[in-house]
């Protein structure tokens, strides 16, 4: 899954361990989630951290909701969960990797 690379420009908070937002292992960096979205750090700015595909995560049993046992994270219009160091969300009767 390859992500889009959309700086978030006038970004002046700095993310990082005790920065206040959820941290979320994505891949080979660290998201956070701010005002609904997930931010990741990029040489000297802030990109928005958003799948530029659909990518369905096939073959998954488990059922994400409240009291699942995996973080919620407020992205969009909908809520992800961190499993398996990447976030799901559902979408059309199935999981999509995000």
């Amino acid at each position: 899954m390859t992500t889009a690379h959309a700086s978030h420009p006038d970004h002046t908070h700095q993310h990082g361990e005790g920065c206040g937002h959820v941290a979320v292992p994505h891949a080979d960096h660290v998201d956070y989630a701010h005002d609904g979205h997930l931010h990741r750090l990029h040489d000297d700015h802030v990109d928005e951290c958003e799948p530029a595909e659909h990518a369905t995560h096939d073959d998954h049993p488990h059922e994400h909701g409240e009291g699942c046992g995996h973080v919620a994270v407020p992205h969009g219009d909908h809520v992800d969960y961190v499993h398996d160091g990447h976030r799901h969300a559902t979408h059309d009767g199935h999981w999509d990797d995000h």
